[in-house]
C-alpha cells in the first residue's frame, strides 16, 4: 500500500474528499518542482460530486510549493456568490474552472498552467503538436487548439473556452497565446497527461531549433500509439503514487 494512503487516512479523517485533496496537493508540489508553475498564478482543480459542479481548487495567490491538502477550497460552480466568500478564489481561476466544471462534467480534473514549452507551442502560428515521437503521438487527435485568445479568463472569455471542450475525447486544450489546459478523469491521470504533454512540447520545440527536417509518424501509427497509451491502465496511478512517496520520504507537509 502506498505511503500516502496511510498518511491520508490518519491526517485527514475529519475532512471530506481527503484522497482527492492529498493527490491534488502532491500535484501542486510536483508542478512547482518541475518548473511548470508561474509565480502565484495558475490553477488545478478536481470535481468531487457526481455532476462535477463541486470541485476543489487552490486558494487565492498561494505558491504551489506551499499548498497543503487542508488548504484547498471547495467551490460550487453554480454559486454566483463565490467571489464574495471570505476565502474567494482567484477571479480568473473561478471564471475558467467554474465554467468548465459547470459545462463539461466529462472533464473531472483540470490543470491549467503556463509551462514553458506548452506556452511556446501556444504562441506559434501553427500550434498543433505533430506526432514526432512516442510522447507526442499519445496526443494524436486528442488536442483542441484555441486560436481566439480574448484576454484573462473572466466571464465571456471563460465561457468561450469551456464551450470548446464539449468533446470528451479531447483531453488537452492548447490555449493560443496563453498556456495549456489539461483534463482527465482523475488527478493521477491528469497530472500524468500534463507531465507528458510538456515533455512532448519540449522535444518538439527543441527539434524545431535544429532547423533540420522532422521525421513525423504516420497517422495510423500515431493513432495506435494514442490508443495503446489510453489503455496502459495503472501507469498514471503508479506515477503519482511514487511521487507522493518521494514527498513522504522527504518529510513534505503536503498531506496535512
Amino acid at each position: 500500500m502506498p505511503t500516502y494512503s496511510l498518511r491520508s487516512a490518519e491526517t485527514g479523517s475529519n475532512m471530506d474528499h481527503w484522497k482527492e485533496r492529498t493527490e491534488l496537493a502532491a500535484s501542486f508540489r510536483w508542478v512547482e518542482r518541475l518548473n511548470m508553475h508561474e509565480s502565484v498564478g495558475n490553477h488545478l482543480s478536481v470535481a468531487v460530486n457526481e455532476d462535477g459542479t463541486q470541485f476543489l481548487m487552490n486558494p487565492n495567490l498561494v505558491h504551489f510549493r506551499l499548498i497543503k491538502a487542508s488548504d484547498l477550497i471547495l467551490i460550487d460552480a453554480n454559486d454566483p456568490e463565490t467571489l464574495n466568500r471570505p476565502d474567494a478564489p482567484d477571479k480568473a481561476a473561478w471564471g475558467l474552472h467554474g465554467a468548465i466544471h459547470r459545462r463539461c462534467p466529462h472533464h473531472r480534473c483540470l490543470m491549467h498552467v503556463h509551462s514553458v514549452y506548452a506556452t511556446v507551442l501556444a504562441c506559434l502560428e501553427d500550434s498543433s503538436l505533430p506526432p514526432m515521437d512516442q510522447n507526442a503521438a499519445a496526443f494524436f487527435n486528442r488536442v483542441v487548439v484555441d486560436e481566439h485568445y480574448g484576454g484573462l479568463a473572466f466571464d465571456d472569455e471563460a465561457e468561450r473556452c469551456a464551450a470548446a471542450l464539449g468533446d470528451p475525447t479531447k483531453k488537452v486544450m492548447i490555449m493560443g497565446n496563453h498556456g495549456v489546459m489539461v483534463m482527465g478523469d482523475t488527478v493521477a491521470e491528469t497530472f500524468n497527461r500534463l507531465y507528458y504533454f510538456e515533455r512532448a512540447a519540449e522535444a518538439y520545440i527543441k527539434a524545431l531549433q535544429t532547423g533540420r527536417p522532422l521525421r513525423i509518424l504516420s497517422d495510423s501509427i500515431a493513432e495506435k500509439v494514442a490508443q495503446d497509451t489510453e489503455n496502459y491502465h495503472g501507469f498514471a496511478e503508479r506515477h503519482l503514487e511514487n511521487l507522493m512517496t518521494i514527498l513522504d520520504k522527504e518529510g513534505a507537509d503536503y498531506a496535512s
